[in-house]
């Protein structure tokens, strides 16, 4: 078949794509493709063991890869202060070599040369005036404070090592201990100024429970406090209450719940929003199961009967819609139903002609002022040829390419009216323990708190009054930023700006709040405004906040020189986190991906390294150390050898010779390493690889070379058997199981066979077509027979910066020619030895008198 997808982008949200699948599986038809059918890279397999896909986009070209981005690096006040410090003493080190070297150019021409003993020559080439100012460059470099860095990095480092080993920062529940993933900013937390938390998992658990519904204009749960235990409710369950069943109904079927069966048979559910479980659980507590999921058949268990519903279609939830609904058909009946559920601004004004709405915008109101989080609920029933009319729209617009989101939203217009609306589901978000305790003594710290969160006013706003977020009535004083248009939010804010610039309040006392809407205006028309009341402001409540505009409000509190700190524990809290000066993901039930962006996590999960830590420090520190250390009793020839052709020594000189097997040995076995699967098969493997690379290179051996490279792969399984037999260590028994199986052996094997195999297969080929002078003698030690000949060796002629005329000294007749002229005591011929161009002409002269002296030998 064939795939119809846009241009890779890094939109996350929206993938408006079709496929077409050729005969004989489907006759050509147009299977839509969008966010929900698509596994983005690094996501995990949940609820089912494989999954069958193709893959669309790769590389980095991916729709994360592209909205990755780069984040901007953290600077500290304390690395801003030394970076500041550290350019004025290096612009004071400038003026200091400047002032020095023209002192001293200028003593050099005024006394210098008047001193005989300094031998300054009376014409210099043109870069002498520089020479003064670089010795004095070199004499102040010192100034420059290069170890502060490193022991800044140290303590930084240890400070970060005491909030990972804090005993009182571990979640009970999963026994998970915090993390500071970013070690160079420990010292700015107790820099905070402002604090931008999010709501939902932050401040709450996020562990949803419902507590309280109205049905039909009839509350439950008020008396108790729970609806669940409510006996009216359990009344009307059992009586068979047609509006309280249809309710329920909803409550099972309007989700995208996965129910799992385990072995013993109870069901648990699988579900991405924590509203949508809470309902499930519920009405499967008041005997409205949701028991099987089979494709798009759904299977509900009433009072021990089953009745099946086929999932027709989803109009899924977004944020502009703000509701979600379902078409299906009663497989018995075969009538078909539309399930909605949403906010109660998305689902009453949407209710049939003549419907009383005013209890349940009551209802909404009275959870509200408890803190609840609310749902509206309504349904109502479609003819066949209504819905077959609309169902070929539907197909369409989700078929559209171009603007797909804003043509699918406009058809599920068309089906979402004329609702009767059932009633209204209150679903409470505990608060974290010790929340309120926490806010008040950071508060007394000269900290300011501003809440972010993307739920509705009424709810943030009793949230924050029950964490001690802002002082409850007559004391406290909240400041409405409210309106849809420009002139109503510059009115809203100048009213609240006024009130802040002559307030005394303490900052709990008076907070301002702002929804997205008028945030989005005030932002983009009347920064100025806002940020002065950013600046006045110690405490904000932003409600319907998208995660664009947290990172916005962070950036706007930076620029005003505030120390910020961000907190949150889901996706949408990520560009916040990333956006402040620290950053702290909480792990919670919105995933890791708020944990794995921020500097500090806290009751997290995260990524680890393949090797356990003792092991990795081991493995560099003891394994690949010592055999490096005692590679220097190693030798290419022996003394023997190199006396009899000392000619070889050339290599030498030419950098021939050099022995670079020691940086090849433990960078190679590490490459190796990273490409194992397994931490301590794979470790195993480079110990044993390394032991052969470093036996097969090494020329010469002694016991201590052999004690080291054997001792060593010895040493290595003591080690990890004394290590494997500590509960604690994080491995135990895994050498004393690894060992028993052949399996290990044989892969030890394997790998040594593959490690040495290009080795070997190098050494061969250079032996045997490419040997060296060097290889020659050293064949020949092995082997114990003579070298006849090593064939003519000459220095490699070198290129030379300028042309030098040689040392010309006339000799006396009746002398001996071959070593006179050195010994010669004329005056003429001393001063021109220790001239400009002495050193040169003397080893030249020396190199052809050796030549001349090896000649009269032969002669001889």
């Amino acid at each position: 078949g064939v795939i119809e997808c846009p241009t890779p982008d890094k939109d996350i949200r929206r993938f408006d794509s079709n496929m077409r699948l050729f005969p004989p599986f489907l006759d050509n038809d147009v299977c839509p493709l969008t966010i929900k059918n698509t596994l983005l890279q690094s996501c995990y397999l949940r609820n089912t063991e494989w999954a069958c896909g193709v893959a669309v986009y790769t590389g980095n070209e991916t729709k994360l890869g592209m909205s990755r981005g780069v984040p901007e690096p953290k600077l500290t006040a304390v690395d801003a202060m030394i970076d500041k410090l550290t350019g004025a003493i290096f612009v004071f080190q400038i003026v200091v070599v400047i002032v020095l070297g023209i002192a001293g150019n200028v003593w050099k021409d005024t006394e210098a040369r008047k001193l005989w003993y300094v031998r300054y020559p009376t014409e210099g080439p043109w870069y002498e005036l520089l020479i003064i100012p670089l010795r004095f460059e070199l004499l102040c470099s010192i100034m420059i404070p290069i170890s502060i860095k490193v022991s800044l990095d140290l303590v930084k480092g240890l400070y970060a090592k005491f909030i990972d080993w804090d005993d009182q920062m571990v979640d009970v529940e999963t026994g998970t201990r915090s993390h500071a993933a970013n070690t160079a900013i420990s010292e700015d937390l107790g820099q905070v100024e402002y604090i931008l938390t999010d709501k939902t998992g932050t401040l709450t658990e996020n562990k949803m429970i419902f507590k309280r519904c109205c049905i039909s204009g009839r509350f439950y749960g008020n008396e108790n406090g729970d609806a669940l235990t409510d006996v009216q409710l359990l009344n009307a369950v059992s009586s068979g209450s047609t509006d309280v069943i249809q309710f329920l109904k909803i409550m099972a079927i309007c989700n995208t719940v996965i129910p799992v069966r385990s072995k013993s048979g109870d069901i648990s559910y699988k579900a991405q929003s924590q509203d949508e479980e809470a309902l499930v659980r519920a009405a499967a507590r008041l005997h409205m199961a949701f028991v099987n999921k089979n494709g798009n058949i759904l299977d509900i268990s009433f009072n021990a009967s089953l009745v099946r519903y086929e999932v027709l279609d989803i109009l899924e939830f977004t944020s502009d819609r703000k509701r979600m609904s379902v078409v299906v058909k009663d497989c018995q009946s075969g009538k078909i139903f539309l399930l909605s559920k949403g906010a109660d601004e998305a689902i009453l004004p949407h209710a049939y002609a003549g419907q009383q709405i005013r209890t349940f915008a009551e209802a909404v109101e009275q959870y509200a002022q408890l803190g609840l989080r609310t749902l509206c609920l309504a349904w109502r029933e479609l003819d066949h040829d209504e819905y077959q009319e609309w169902a070929s729209m539907f197909k369409e617009a989700n078929s559209t390419l171009v603007d797909r989101e804003w043509r699918v939203a406009e058809v599920c217009q068309r089906l979402e009216h004329d609702f009767e609306i059932l009633g209204v589901a209150a679903i409470e978000d505990r608060l974290q323990d010790g929340v309120p305790e926490t806010i008040e003594t950071l508060r007394k710290a000269g900290i300011n708190f501003w809440m972010l969160t993307g739920d509705k006013q009424n709810t943030a706003i009793q949230i924050a009054l029950s964490c001690n977020f802002v002082s409850p009535e007559p004391k406290g004083q909240l400041l409405m930023i409210n309106g849809k248009t420009e002139d109503e939010v510059c009115r809203s804010l100048e009213r609240v700006l006024l009130t802040m610039r002559i307030t005394n309040s303490e900052p709990k006392d008076v907070a301002f709040v702002v929804d997205g809407w008028a945030l989005e205006i005030a932002l983009k028309h009347y920064r100025k405004a806002f940020t002065e009341l950013a600046v006045l402001s110690r405490t904000a409540i932003c409600c319907r906040v998208t995660p664009s505009q947290k990172a916005q409000l962070v950036e706007l509190l930076k620029s005003c020189e505030y120390r910020t700190l961000a907190i949150g524990d889901g996706g949408n809290d990520v560009r916040m986190i990333q956006q402040a000066d620290i950053g702290v993901g909480i792990s919670g039930r919105e995933g890791l991906q708020a944990a794995r962006a921020a500097d500090y996590s806290i009751g997290s999960v995260s990524g680890t390294s393949l090797f356990n830590s003792v092991s990795l420090m081991a493995y560099n520190v003891f394994y690949t150390s010592v055999p490096v250390l005692i590679s220097v009793l190693d030798k290419d020839l022996s003394e023997r050898t190199v006396m009899q052709h000392p000619q070889i020594l050339f290599y030498c000189q030419e950098g021939k010779a050099i022995v670079v097997f020691v940086i090849s040995i433990h960078s190679y076995a590490f490459e190796k390493s990273e490409m194992e699967e397994v931490s301590m098969v794979a470790l195993s493997g480079c110990i044993w690889l390394q032991a052969f690379v470093v036996a097969l290179e090494t020329n010469s051996f002694t016991i201590l070379q052999h004690i080291a490279i054997w001792g060593n792969l010895v040493a290595f399984y003591v080690i990890n058997w004394i290590v494997s037999a500590l509960p604690s260590s994080g491995m135990y028994t895994i050498m004393f199981r690894l060992c028993k199986q052949p399996s290990y052996w044989i892969t030890m094997i394997l790998i040594v066979a593959a490690g040495m195999g290009p080795v070997l297969a190098l050494k061969y080929f250079r032996y045997t077509y490419r040997s060296s002078k060097i290889n020659i003698l050293q064949q020949a030690e092995r082997l114990g027979g003579p070298i006849l000949s090593l064939g003519n060796i000459e220095p490699q002629p070198r290129s030379l910066e300028k042309d030098l005329s040689p040392l010309s000294i006339s000799q006396p007749k009746g002398r001996n020619s071959v070593y006179e002229p050195l010994l010669s005591d004329s005056p003429n011929a001393t001063r021109r030895s220790f001239g400009p161009g002495a050193p040169f002409d003397f080893f030249q002269t020396q190199s052809r008198l050796a030549s001349s002296y090896t000649r009269n030998c032969k002669d001889n």
